[in-house]
């Protein structure tokens, strides 16, 4: 793999993917979240802003919600913390939102661009976005943290891949092996060559104007950023 990161554009990216095709996808991304820890992740995005804030109950928002897989991961966890919160999800993709709403989830869905979306009421507390940011370019993803920082009240978490050789080759073998999708199969090794570096990240961060932040390494390569706007 090269040290590069890569501007190959995703199978999923495309709009032309036939809808059976692309709810093996959503299953298998969501069972890869799960077993590698992603959705683990998120949810300590979750917590940064927990511990932070005394106002309650939160709206949490995500961008590029796919089928829902982090939101429900979100609303079982909180569940579990006898804490309640709104939860909204913003995809551009019809089919992920139908997919979403198939599961009668207490959350509000939104088919949207992220950046024109229309909130149903206030813009929300907390943002986040969770093997989103990949899929764009370093200039266009300044422009979304400026956004997310913008459209939220008190901030905003990215749970996104971290670029690195062992993660290249281990999700390749892994999809090779197990996956029956081939949208998986192409995508996942890909997203990891489409990841950031800490420096990468940093110099994102700094063209946003977004000089004050928290910024992880997570297992299993992954980089939490957190941003608190007060």
């Amino acid at each position: 793999m090269r040290s590069t990161r890569s501007y190959e554009k995703e199978l999923l990216d495309k709009s032309d993917i036939p809808y059976s095709d692309l709810l093996v996808n959503l299953r298998e991304l969501n069972t890869v979240n799960t077993l590698l820890g992603g959705h683990n992740i998120t949810c300590h995005g979750v917590d940064y802003f927990l511990n932070r804030v005394s106002a309650s109950p939160l709206t949490i928002a995500e961008i590029g919600c796919g089928g829902g897989d982090n939101l429900f991961a979100i609303q079982k966890y909180l569940a579990k913390k006898q804490y309640k919160a709104t939860l909204i999800g913003v995809d551009i993709k019809p089919e992920c939102i139908a997919y979403a709403k198939a599961s009668g989830a207490d959350i509000e869905w939104i088919c949207s661009d992220y950046h024109t979306v229309k909130w149903s009421g206030d813009k929300p507390d907390i943002i986040f976005s969770s093997l989103f940011c990949h899929h764009f370019t370093e200039d266009e993803l300044a422009i979304q943290m400026e956004w997310l920082k913008q459209n939220s009240k008190i901030g905003f978490f990215v749970n996104d891949l971290h670029r690195h050789a062992v993660a290249y080759y281990s999700i390749k073998i892994i999809t090779k092996l197990f996956s029956r999708s081939y949208l998986v199969k192409n995508d996942a090794p890909l997203s990891v060559k489409r990841g950031f570096k800490k420096n990468e990240w940093v110099k994102i961060l700094l063209s946003a104007g977004i000089k004050n932040y928290r910024l992880k390494w997570q297992w299993a390569f992954r980089y939490l950023i957190c941003v608190n706007n007060e």
